[in-house]
């Protein structure tokens, strides 16, 4: 695949997680798709990721399973 923003070939793809929203309205996908250039280092979504984050996120009572985690605050650390 090919980077879009320096234009080589390489391009790999990881899982990560990501937070939306805050307190009581948090919400964490897990195993986002981020593809990654070897070369220029950039990362980013591709479009459908974007537009199935957004559907996730419409739609979170159906998708989401309710866990418990810590939470730390970095100003007290």
């Amino acid at each position: 695949m090919k980077c879009d923003i320096c234009g080589k070939e390489g391009m790999r793809s990881h899982k990560v997680a990501r937070t939306y929203g805050k307190g009581k309205d948090i919400l964490v996908i897990e195993n986002i798709p981020v593809a990654t250039c070897p070369h220029c280092g950039e990362s980013y979504l591709e479009a459908e990721t974007l537009h199935e984050i957004e559907r996730i996120k419409v739609h979170k009572k159906s998708f989401a399973v309710e866990r418990r985690v810590p939470v730390a605050d970095f100003s007290i650390a």
